[in-house]
C-alpha cells in the first residue's frame, strides 16, 4: 500500500482524539494494512518464515507514530525515568513516546542503542541524554521474535549503568521472546500478538 500524503481534517485524526480503545483498533488496521505481508520470507533470527510485518511502515507513519505513542505511554510504569531501543527498529518507537509524554506532562528522554559502537567521537553505544546512575529505562520494540534484538539493548543499558526490568512490544510473534525474557526475570508485554494480527488482517478481507 502505497502511502498518500493528505490534509489532516476532524475525520482522520482518529491518532490524536479517539479515546485509547478506539487508538488501539485503528493502529491494529494499520498494521494489517501496510506492514503485515504473507509469503516467504527469511527474519533477522535467520528463521524462515510465511509472514513478516515490516513494524517501520506503522512506526514512521505520522498517524502511526502518534497512535503509538499514546498507547505504550500508560504502559509505562510511573517511575520510569527514559525509553530506549535497539536501532534501527525502535528509533522511531522511543521517539514517539517521548514526543507524546510532554504533552501528558511526563517528559521521558528517549535513548537508542546502537547494534556496534560508534567508530569516531565519543565512540558511545548509546544514543541521547546521559541519565542518573541507576535511571529506570524500559526498553521498547516493535516485532519480537525470539527477542535478542531488546536482550542487546538491556545488556547495554545496564552496563552504562541504568535498570533496566522490562520490555514492551508492538507485536508478539509468539515464537520464543516471551519465555526468554521470563527466562531473565524481565517483565514482558506486547500491544498485540501474532494471533490477533492475522485475524484482523482475514477480517479486512485479505488472505
Amino acid at each position: 500500500m502505497t502511502y498518500q500524503a493528505e490534509t489532516l481534517t476532524q475525520s482522520n485524526l482518529w491518532a490524536t482524539t479517539a479515546d485509547l480503545n478506539a487508538v488501539r483498533q485503528q493502529l491494529l488496521n494499520l498494521f494489517c494494512q501496510v506492514a503485515y505481508q504473507e509469503g516467504d520470507f527469511v527474519l533477522s533470527s535467520g528463521q524462515r518464515s510465511s509472514y513478516y510485518i515490516n513494524g517501520k511502515q506503522v512506526t514512521l507513519h505520522p498517524l502511526g507514530a502518534v497512535a503509538i505513542g499514546r498507547i505504550l505511554l500508560p504502559l509505562l510504569p510511573s517511575d520510569t525515568q527514559a525509553v530506549a531501543g535497539l536501532t534501527l527498529g525502535a528509533d522511531p518507537i522511543v521517539s514517539a513516546v517521548s514526543v507524546v509524554s510532554v504533552y501528558e506532562k511526563r517528559s521521558l528522554p528517549a535513548l537508542i542503542v546502537r547494534k556496534e559502537t560508534k567508530g569516531h567521537g565519543t565512540k558511545a553505544y548509546i544514543e541521547g541524554p546521559t541519565l542518573p546512575e541507576g535511571a529506570k529505562v524500559v526498553v521498547l520494540e516493535d516485532v519480537v521474535t525470539t527477542g535478542q534484538s531488546a536482550m542487546k539493548a538491556v545488556e547495554r543499558l545496564r552496563v552504562a549503568g541504568y535498570t533496566v526490568t522490562q520490555v514492551i512490544s508492538l507485536i508478539d510473534r509468539q515464537q520464543g521472546g516471551a519465555e526468554l525474557y521470563q527466562s531473565v526475570g524481565l517483565k514482558f508485554e506486547a500491544v498485540f500478538n501474532i494471533a490477533e494480527i492475522q485475524k484482523r488482517y482475514r477480517e479486512l478481507g485479505n488472505g
